[in-house]
């Protein structure tokens, strides 16, 4: 079984991607008293967790954005997220991040959990960090909504006959 983890208080946390458009891995990292930890995850989940994070705050009092943090390196995940949930603490004044590890399916074990406290600051800044992220990214087809690699995209729409390319 993987190690769990419970931050009440990181001083750094945000999302990343290293790698290629179209080959990236996402990863959320978090640090506190020293310990940097980083968790694989999907760009949707990434995606996902932003949204959810901006309509949270959209019905908290607006929370300032720290400064937008890059991964910090090595980045070396200590386990690969297969659920990831948040909520939001009024007694403390904090955003609750819950991840869950991706286990196989048939195995026995328990997955490790992680929970982070952040400040909705942080919350904010995370949200603005995978914004950015996003549209970083590969350029989406307008006709079948695939994204388009650097070298071209055979879109399906056209029935193989139409390549497009990057604009």
């Amino acid at each position: 079984m993987s190690e769990s983890f419970d931050l009440d208080a990181p001083d750094h946390f945000t999302a990343g991607a290293v790698g290629p458009p179209g080959k990236r891995v996402f990863y959320l990292q978090a640090r506190q008293t020293g310990q940097l930890l980083s968790w694989k995850c999907e760009k949707e989940q990434v995606r996902a967790l932003a949204d959810y994070l901006a309509a949270l705050l959209a019905k908290l009092t607006q929370a300032s954005a720290v400064a937008e943090r890059e991964l910090i390196e090595p980045v070396e995940p200590v386990w690969a997220i297969g659920a990831l949930g948040a909520g939001y603490d009024s007694d403390d004044d904090r955003v609750v991040l819950e991840a869950r590890e991706l286990i196989e399916e048939e195995s026995d074990e328990e997955p490790a959990v992680a929970r982070l406290h952040v400040t909705r600051e942080q919350a904010a800044a995370l949200v603005e960090r995978v914004r950015a992220l996003m549209r970083a990214g590969r350029p989406i087809c307008a006709a079948c909504h695939q994204p388009i690699d650097p070298d071209g995209h055979v879109c399906p729409r056209s029935n193989g006959h139409v390549v497009r390319r990057p604009a």
